[in-house]
């Protein structure tokens, strides 16, 4: 399988667009994403992260505001802001994420694995040492986790 497409944590990731193929910066990812998984509470400092939902439902708590979206429905994270999410719908949702950079596609490249086949990695469980090499490869990438994941 190509470089491109990746297992991170618990779902799977296609880069569509690498942020180094033009002068823009611009990354997109196409993440497919198990029900009930969410990532820990993180700012990024550099990039703002857009999420445009293609198929299911996710809730988002971005600062202080959590909503909810559905396929063809976007919700922004602005740099700066403490966001996470949470994958609402049974059948899990494919998202495409968009960064105006390298950070968070650096990070997805750094903590991935080369996709074994086009379903979902097995599942992630979030040991102590785990989460310590996750924290330091987000602060390698202008990422700061904050706090736990989304509860149900």
């Amino acid at each position: 399988m190509s470089s491109d497409r990746l297992w991170f944590l618990n779902s799977r990731v296609v880069i569509h667009r690498p942020s180094a193929s033009s002068a823009d910066g611009l990354s997109v990812a196409e993440h497919w994403i198990p029900f009930g998984d969410s990532p820990p509470l993180h700012v990024h400092h550099r990039e703002d992260e857009i999420f445009h939902v293609l198929e299911g439902v996710v809730r988002f708590c971005v600062a202080d505001q959590e909503i909810v979206i559905r396929a063809g429905q976007s919700a922004l994270a602005p740099k700066g802001a403490p966001h996470t999410f949470r994958v609402e719908s049974e059948s899990g949702a494919r998202v495409l994420v968009m960064a105006p950079g390298n950070d968070f596609e650096g990070l997805v490249r750094d903590v991935s694995v080369p996709a074994g086949h086009d379903g979902l990695p097995p599942p992630f469980a979030p040991t102590p040492a785990a989460i310590r090499a996750l924290a330091e490869a987000c602060e390698r990438h202008g990422i700061t986790i904050l706090g736990p994941p989304m509860a149900a």
